[in-house]
């Protein structure tokens, strides 16, 4: 089974969600901060969580706990664009230890990774939406419970389909 996101839902199976994408929509993402999720085929390659705030986490995919000084670089001048970095770092990243709770639990989808081309964009996420499902930057947001339970139900081969 397959997460599938369209229109603004997030299915997966008979699961039917409320979601937030990017500010400019769906479509085929060009560059850095364009605003845009991209439209595709993914695959998730981790969970980062917060432990303090998630608690113990159910999934059969691989989990990661956020630390204070983990981000994610945004750089494209950066040798280390799109992939997770330790701060102090000398390039723009994206802080995933925050004091709101959007980045408590993160899947981190493989957009731009294989090969990584620069100014493609970076850090395509499923995360923690804000209560009025604000749209993102150009990843993807439920709410907390919504994203819990799916991950406690997905397997490792699940693959993310966004129309």
């Amino acid at each position: 089974m397959h997460i599938i996101i369209k229109n603004n839902l997030l299915n997966y199976g008979n699961y039917k969600v409320k979601c937030a994408v990017g500010k400019r929509g769906i479509k085929t993402k060009k560059q850095e901060g364009d605003l845009i999720t991209p439209r595709g085929e993914f695959k998730i390659k981790h969970v980062f969580y917060r432990k303090d705030r998630i608690g113990p986490l159910k999934t059969k995919i691989g989990k990661i706990p956020i630390k204070k000084n983990m981000g994610w670089c945004d750089d494209p001048k950066s040798a280390f664009y799109n992939k997770l970095i330790k701060f102090p770092f000398n390039f723009s990243a994206e802080k995933l230890y925050r004091r709101e709770n959007t980045y408590d639990l993160i899947l981190v989808l493989n957009y731009n990774m294989s090969p990584i081309h620069k100014n493609k964009g970076s850090a395509i996420f499923i995360h923690i939406s804000k209560k009025n499902f604000k749209p993102t930057r150009g990843c993807v947001a439920i709410k907390k419970k919504d994203l819990k339970k799916i991950l406690s139900e997905i397997k490792k081969n699940c693959k993310v389909l966004i129309i």
